[in-house]
């Protein structure tokens, strides 16, 4: 089946207006009485033609289109799962052990590199302190 590269009603029209220009000459010409001329009969027959295949495209546009079957798709095979050798305990868990043995002989945490947000908050409160002491005039006698 070819492709369908324009539809029918455009070549309709122009069909129908080809042939109204055509039976208007024969009355301006003529008149009424003389019989329809080569021209319009070629003009009719040529719109019953795409009428007809106007037709027949909506009819098979109203079925729908045969489609490609689709192909099966086969299901991969399942991986079997392999046996896992044991791992080894790595190196930082034993230096953790070891760090919160010693600790615990001592009788306090393990002991930390950085200072908690407690503490910051603590020694900031201890400089604002000591900064408000010292900024403040020595009070000199006989003023109040």
């Amino acid at each position: 089946m070819p492709i369908r590269t324009s539809s029918l009603h455009r070549q309709i029209h122009k069909n129908g207006v080809k042939l109204h220009r055509a039976i208007e000459q024969r009355l301006a010409s003529d008149g009424a009485e003389r019989p329809a001329s080569e021209r319009e009969q070629e003009l009719l027959e040529e719109r019953r033609k795409l009428k007809e295949a106007h037709a027949q495209r909506q009819e098979e546009a109203a079925h729908p289109k045969p489609k490609a079957a689709r192909l099966a798709r086969e299901p991969r095979p399942v991986k079997e799962a392999k046996p896992k050798a044991p791992k080894a305990p790595k190196a930082d868990k034993a230096k953790d052990a070891a760090r919160q043995g010693d600790s615990k002989d001592k009788g306090a945490k393990a002991s930390k590199d950085h200072k908690s947000r407690a503490e910051k908050a603590a020694q900031k409160a201890e400089a604002l302190a000591a900064a408000r002491r010292t900024s403040r005039p020595a009070a000199k006698p006989g003023k109040h």
